[in-house]
Formats: C-alpha cells, structure tokens, sequence
C-alpha cells in the first residue's frame, strides 16, 4: 500500500531517508514542471528544483498538516520562483507554455498543417501571455496548466479565493482582447 505524503514526513522527520527521497520522486516533476512554465529555463527550473527541495529538507518540521503537502511545496515553488524572476527585473517567458508532457497516442497526431496552425496559435497565446501581469499570468499557469482549483490557488498566494477567481477571469478577459485586437 502506498503511503501517504504525511506518513512519508512523519517518517522522515524520524530520519528516514528512503521516506525523503519516495516523496522527493513523488512531486519533483510537478515543482519541475511548474518552474520550467513560470522560468522558461531547463537550468533554471532543475536549480529552483533543488533551491526547492532543499528549502523544504530543512524546514519540513514547519509542515503543520493543515493543508495538503502539494500546496505547501508548490507555495514553496511559487515563492523561490518570483524571488528569482523579480531577481532578474523580467517577467518570465512562455514560449513553451503549451508543450505537453506526454506525447499522444499516434492516431491522434495531427498533419503537417494542423501542426504548422496548432504551433503559430500556441506561440500567439503565449505572446499574449507575456503581456499579462505576472500575478495573472500564474493564475493562468496553476489553474489551466497545474489543474488547482481556485480553493488550492488562493493559500498558494496568500489571497482570497474570489481574488483569485477575479485574477483568473480578468487575464482571460485580457487575453481575449488582446486575440480579438490581432483578429
């Protein structure tokens, strides 16, 4: 039986390494993930990835429980994330916002045109993307890309649920805008 992510802390809070590195493998690729859509760099994300779990090695006593794990790391990810983009003065780019992380099955493959269309349609969105407010912008990445409700969202940020709600829906408004005025 598979344990849970708080029985895996429990155990290596008591100095389990085998406990550490089954809930490192367990969320690495989503705090991965995450950090290559919100840095747009493969270095950059593995670093944040390990700032992450180091941060979370060190402080993994602090977890009260009160949440789920997954949002107290990816409150984590978010945090080094826009500590290192405010670092920088840039906003992060996108241009593989909408690169999926599986391959599809070959029968849904799409020809040569569909693929040419489906390509210059996703870097248009992320362009529009670009422009967006980066408190925006991530509410975009969680909730359509992280699949978070807008309940797992709001402690992510430290707002209220109908501040994120109201986020998501405006940057969806301002996209909408933005793809109409290029129409």
């Amino acid at each position: 039986m598979e344990q849970t992510d708080n029985q895996l802390i429990d155990a290596a809070l008591t100095g389990s390494v085998s406990a550490w590195e089954t809930l490192v493998r367990r969320h690495e690729r989503r705090v991965y993930n995450l950090g290559l859509r919100l840095l747009h760099n493969p270095d950059d994300a593995l670093d944040l990835v390990q700032d992450v779990f180091l941060g979370v090695y060190r402080n993994l006593y602090r977890f009260r429980g009160e949440s789920q794990f997954s949002t107290w790391l990816f409150r984590i990810v978010h945090n080094k994330a826009v500590d290192l983009i405010r670092r920088r003065q840039t906003g992060p780019e996108l241009e593989n916002w909408f690169e999926e992380d599986t391959p599809e099955p070959a029968h849904d493959l799409p020809g040569p045109l569909e693929a040419c269309l489906e390509s210059e349609m996703n870097e248009r969105i992320s362009q529009f993307l670009l422009r967006l407010p980066p408190a925006q912008r991530l509410i975009v990445e969680l909730k359509v890309f992280q699949a978070m409700t807008f309940e797992e969202i709001a402690p992510l940020q430290d707002i209220p649920v109908n501040t994120a709600k109201t986020r998501f829906y405006t940057a969806l408004k301002n996209l909408k805008t933005m793809m109409e005025a290029q129409s």
